[in-house]
């Protein structure tokens, strides 16, 4: 009675929209560890390492620093933004002026700024499926309407120009495109990156490209800016990016938007009466990471390596699981749909559903994984491999006994 009573008296924009789902898995697997169960964790897109020695010590200074002490501009410090800048001129391989950067605190609110300055009530975001789970909700907050394209694994998860052709309507403002993906590890080829911006180009519709995994490519994969693949389009183009996942910095929250500057300074505007400056502390350990080199994000990518093939391996072994190789990011999206309907566990549980299955291998196996429904993939799956090795190993061997004893 509470729970209705207090639904009625907060506004229809935040009841519209669910909890963070793998902020949820997270929270939950926390709350049993504290209580003393030996939960292994596949829920948090977070990597294990420790944020580089050359950032911490940065940020180290910084606290003695008087400066940082105080109120700064809005978008950023300046040195941050240059850096930004020149970084993305170093990756992406065109150029940006650093009055088109906004520095946000972390890459969800960057996320959260672009629907709030593109989006006007009843306006339609095509978001191609699997998605990170925030985009639809994050759509709703700013009135607007999410229109999921799902594309499987027999496509690798990455859609085609007439898919999206299919979605479009009179309505349709913008696309969010996200390679590599989370949550399926999918690197999109460049061939459909450039398509996709000349079809958004030709229909005046405003892309939104999510590229945090930039530097996580795997194999032969490869990401494709879609700033550089087709420059006319950066007039109509939101860039969103950050820290946390390349550098391990999830915590430091900071992210960026590049953007054309009269949509930039209408970002800061917003960001203005939201939270002013990102801190400062966090910036300069920021601004060193930005700046140097990429060697320890190397040293990172090969260990996230030699975990993406175990976990593959160890899941195609499950029976009823099947994995595609991921090219991207640190995520497998394994199709348990096989899984469904039948008994599992020493206690013959049966699932109806992929979010039924992660709560009962959460609660009997003790091993936390995001639920399909959480991507607009019902189900799959999402493991996060950004998790020690010793850890991974006997998560996965957790789920495949339990999937087994069924049989005993």
């Amino acid at each position: 009675m509470a729970e209705q009573e207090s639904r009625r008296t907060l506004s229809d924009r935040i009841n519209s929209v669910s909890p963070s789902a793998t902020l949820a898995v997270d929270g939950k697997a926390k709350a049993l560890k504290a209580a003393g169960v030996d939960v292994i964790g596949f829920g948090a897109g977070e990597p294990n390492f420790p944020t580089p020695d050359y950032v911490v010590e940065a940020a180290a200074e910084a606290c003695r620093d008087p400066r940082n002490y105080r109120y700064t501009p809005t978008a950023g410090l300046p040195e941050l933004r240059e850096a930004i800048a020149e970084k993305t001129k170093r990756d992406s391989g065109y150029e940006v002026s650093p009055q088109q950067v906004v520095v946000t605190n972390g890459g969800k609110q960057a996320v959260y700024e672009s629907f709030q300055i593109l989006i006007d009530p009843g306006d339609e975001v095509i978001v191609p499926a699997p998605f990170w789970t925030s985009y639809t909700e994050m759509i709703k907050l700013a009135g607007g309407v999410p229109v999921e394209v799902l594309s499987g694994a027999d496509q690798n998860f990455t859609p085609t120009v007439a898919q999206l052709e299919a979605a479009r309507t009179d309505r349709t403002r913008a696309i969010i495109i996200n390679s590599p993906s989370n949550p399926t590890g999918a690197v999109w080829p460049a061939d459909t990156i450039k398509a996709i911006g000349e079809w958004a180009l030709e229909h005046d519709l405003w892309v939104i490209s999510d590229e945090i995994y930039e530097h996580l490519n795997y194999d032969d994969a490869k990401t494709t800016y879609i700033g550089a693949a087709v420059p006319e389009l950066r007039d109509r183009l939101l860039v969103l990016n950050g820290v946390a996942k390349t550098y391990a910095m999830t915590g430091w929250r900071v992210g960026w938007m590049i953007a054309a500057e009269p949509v930039a300074k209408a970002a800061a505007k917003l960001q203005g009466h939201l939270t002013g400056n990102v801190d400062n502390v966090a910036q300069r350990a920021a601004l060193a990471a930005v700046a140097g080199p990429l060697d320890e994000v190397h040293r990172m990518r090969e260990a996230f390596d030699k975990r993406r093939r175990a976990i593959v391996a160890a899941l195609n072994e499950i029976p009823g699981v099947d994995c595609p190789t991921p090219t991207g990011a640190f995520y497998a999206f394994p199709d348990v749909t096989v899984l469904l309907g039948r008994p599992l566990g020493a206690n013959g549980s049966v699932a109806a559903t992929s979010s039924e299955l992660a709560s009962l291998l959460l609660d009997e196996a003790h091993v936390a994984a995001v639920p399909g429904e959480a991507f607009g993939a019902p189900g799959y799956l999402r493991f996060s491999y950004a998790l020690a090795d010793d850890q991974l190993v006997e998560g996965i061997r957790r789920f495949h006994e339990w999937v087994e004893a069924a049989k005993a």
